[in-house]
Order: structure tokens, then sequence, then C-alpha cells
């Protein structure tokens, strides 16, 4: 089980807070801490979809400012798309301010617990899938799907339950759609999951091998599928990583290693994983195949040894390029030393690569004391080459509202980004932005924006492309503007 997202206390010499948000990485002593919530609902099933509501202006909803893109907290939030204002940088110039839309998927749902979005659209039936992790710990995946691209959703369902009608799977990650209704998902644990009826159920299985090392290998990001000119699959790959077992504040090691494994037989076996060299100190690694034939590989690096004793919300971000389908990669290319990953990575028509991904750590507290959070997304013009810092987008932010041991609790979490037939970008992702100190443990929502990458020119400013990476002028930035 990947102890970055299962439901467990870290046995340390400072206690830590115990929440069903995504955890930290795991020192050697794993103690098993269940929590008692009550569920609202055990099991769901599909319903109709109901009108399409009309979209709520920016300065009438109860969820984002006008003008900003800045999260709200709600008790009652609105639920559907609303108004929404993305920001665009343009180097050391003023930002330019984007329309676009926001919804939080999880409005009508109690703020029970809901987090770990994963997104796909389907084209053969212009439906949007999207899995949660839901509810107390343990969580467990349910499935919601739209046919009106996001505006309504169906109810929740259990990915799948028992002989008793009880759900059965939890964190799922990797979520992938191989056309014509074909999915997969695979748990943490070592069972993968198929549908064939646009993930209406997933009855067909296959195990997920062990590593070379008897260990389990962990996941997140979807799977890369290469297909021939007739558009038939012929090979599977995905990332997954293990723990090194070196000491986290040894700056002589690392304490990850990503391997890479294909499949060519959609997924059902795999191949042994290959330890690649450059993603030595690599966790969670999202694939993408670029225009230009490339595979691009967006990592989440490992704390920086200067964090000693942090959780790994200071986790940094690089991309690593192989040239020749997987079997050689280049150097990571480091983009943030801390604070900044979960990428999730989309080819457009034009070849330019966008890549959304969570700020964690970077954006200053408030006056008061309270951490802020972000979801931030870059563009690459040149098959992630190199990435564009100094005109990214600002697609939300927010401030906790938790300080103190607990003030993560309102952390960004996950990316997964979808491209819809008229060219708009669909970003789901976790956000804590309601959590209040007084709850007992931290419960996630799903937020999700509609936007569009901008064609208005952009000035030549390259003044943090050109910083170090490890720079406070790269890794810091103020959202309030």
């Amino acid at each position: 089980m990947n102890p970055r997202r299962s439901q467990r206390s870290v046995t340390r010499a400072v206690p830590e807070p115990i929440s069903h948000c995504e955890p930290k990485h795991p020192p050697a002593v794993i103690v098993i801490v269940l929590l008692a919530l009550g569920c609202a609902g055990c099991l769901w099933s599909p319903t109709e979809q109901v009108a399409v509501p009309r979209t709520v202006c920016a300065d009438k909803n109860n969820l984002v400012r006008p003008k900003k893109p800045e999260l709200i907290a709600a008790v009652e939030p609105t639920p559907g798309w609303v108004d929404y204002t993305i920001q665009r940088m343009n180097g050391a110039a003023e930002r330019t301010s984007l329309p676009a839309h926001f919804q939080l998927v999880t409005a009508t749902w109690g703020h029970e617990n809901a987090q770990m979005p994963n997104l796909v659209y389907m084209p053969e039936k212009k439906r949007l899938l999207m899995t949660i992790e839901y509810g107390p710990p343990p969580v467990r995946t349910v499935v919601i799907y739209s046919d009106d691209l996001g505006a309504t959703w169906s109810e929740r369902r259990w990915l799948h339950t028992d002989a008793q009608g009880k759900p059965d799977v939890g964190v799922t990650a990797g979520l992938t759609h191989l056309g014509n209704g074909f999915l997969t998902t695979s748990p943490e644990s070592g069972t993968r999951y198929f549908s064939h009826d646009y993930g209406l159920t997933w009855t067909e299985t296959a195990p997920v091998p062990k590593g070379a090392n008897g260990r389990e290998l962990y996941h997140w990001d979807p799977l890369l599928v290469d297909r021939d000119k007739a558009g038939k699959i012929m090979r599977l790959a995905e990332a997954r990583w293990n723990e090194t077992g070196a000491l986290r504040d040894d700056p002589r090691s690392k304490y990850s290693q990503a391997y890479l494994w294909f499949s060519t037989d959609l997924g059902k076996s795999w191949g042994r994983e290959t330890s690649v060299p450059a993603w030595y100190g690599v966790n969670e690694v999202a694939l993408v195949r670029a225009k230009n034939g490339d595979i691009v590989a967006a990592c989440r690096t490992d704390n920086p040894v200067r964090f000693k004793g942090e959780l790994d919300l200071y986790s940094g971000m690089g991309v690593s390029i192989s040239r020749d389908n997987g079997a050689t990669w280049s150097d990571l290319n480091r983009l943030y030393e801390y604070g900044r990953h979960h990428p999730s990575l989309v080819v457009l028509p034009n070849g330019d690569l966008v890549m959304p991904y969570v700020v964690r750590v970077g954006y200053p507290d408030t006056k008061d004391g309270f951490p802020r959070f972000g979801i931030e997304a870059m563009i690459s013009h040149d098959h992630g080459q190199t990435w564009d810092l100094d005109h990214k987008y600002l697609l939300a932010y927010w401030t906790g509202k938790v300080t103190g041991r607990n003030s993560w609790w309102g952390l960004s979490q996950t990316t997964s980004t979808v491209r819809l037939p008229d060219g708009t970008l669909l970003t789901a992702f976790g956000t804590g932005f309601r959590n209040e100190s007084t709850q007992p443990l931290c419960k996630m929502d799903v937020g999700l924006v509609r936007w569009r990458v901008s064609d208005r020119p952009t000035n030549s400013d390259r003044t943090l492309r050109d910083a170090p990476f490890d720079s406070e002028l790269r890794n810091r930035f103020e959202p309030e503007k």
C-alpha cells in the first residue's frame, strides 16, 4: 500500500496530525489508525441528468471573488459553473485577466471528504468521467460522470463492491481511457481494474506485479498510451516508484527512485521495471507523448535536504525527456526546488504542452499568519525542452483557515487535466479551502476550472526562466495582486 496516500498516522518524535487528506512519505514505523466519522451514504447509483443550470455570475455566487482566481470558503457553496477569472503573468508587467468558469464538483456533498480527482474525456460518448476518493478512513473510490461537459454530474457510485455490496476499492490512481469506453485504473494494492462500458462497471481485473526486489511499486499518474498509425494500441507505459531506504536528511542520497515499465497486452501484464538513473530522487511521474515524438516526464522531486523534518508539501518538480521511446532519459530539468508538484500534461494541436500543477509552499502567508495554496499552469513551446515560467497562469488560489501544526489542512492536491473538442481545458484538483480548525480532521473538496490558453501576445521577459531553480526569485510568488 502506498504510504503517501494511505489512511495512517506516522510515528515520529514530534506528534503529527491525523488526517485522511494525502499524507506524507512514511518513515520505517507505521501505525494504522482507524477514525470513525460516520458515512453519509454507502452506495450510490447513477441518476438521470438534470437540465444544465444557468451559469452564476461571479459577483453573485458564494464561492469565488470577481476578477480574481480566488476561492472563498463558504458554508453553502454555489453548485454548478460560476463565472470566474484566471490570470496570466506577463513578466514584471501587469497581469492579464482572462474569463473562465469554476465549479466545486462536491458543493452538494455536504463537505464530506472527497479528494484525489482523476478525470478523462471519452469522445465517442462525449462523456467526462471522474474518480474521486471518498469518505472517512479508509477512503473508497467513487465514480461520477457528465454528459454535458461538466455542467452537471451523475450521482456517486462505488467503483466496485464486494459480495455484501460494500465498497472494496480505495485510493485508485492512473485513470486512463484506452478508447471505445475501455478504461483502466489501479489501486495501491496489487490489482488493476478495467471497465468496458464507459466506467459504469469495473468487473475485470488483472494483478499488478511487485517490483523485482519484491516490494510494492507506487504510482499516481495516468498511463502513456502508444498507438500505431491505424489507432491500435501497441504499448502502455507507466512510471512507478519506491523508497531507496536512504534517510531523508542525508545530503549524499535520495530517498526516492522512479521506474518505468511497459505492457503490450493492454495492461494485463507488465515487464520488469527499469530504474531510470535520471529519476533518482524522483517519485511520482506524469508521462505524455509530445508532438515531435519525444516522451516528456513531469517529475515530483524529493524534499530538499534543507527542509529536513518538513512534510512532503516541500517536494519540488522537474522535467526529463526521452527521445528513444523510453530507453534513455535526459537529466532532470529542475523547474522548482520546492512546493510545486502533482503535474498533469496535455498536448495542444499546435504542439505546445500545458502543465497545470499544485502550489503547496511558495506563497507568502497572510498578515494574520494563514497559509495560502493554489493551482498554476505553465506552457512549453518546444516539446518540453523549456517552460515559460514568466508567463504562467494562475488558475486558482485560496487562504487556508488553519494555522499551527495543522496549517497544511488547506492544501492543494492533485491536478488532472483534459482538453475538450472546443479547445477548452478542464483542470480538476483537490482543495482543503473549506477546512476549519474546529474540525476533528482534514476533509477535502474537488474543484474544477474550465479555461483556455490565451493567444494574446506577451512580453519577452525571461527573468524567472533564467533564475536558478532553487532561488527564492523563482520559488516565491505573490498570488494576491
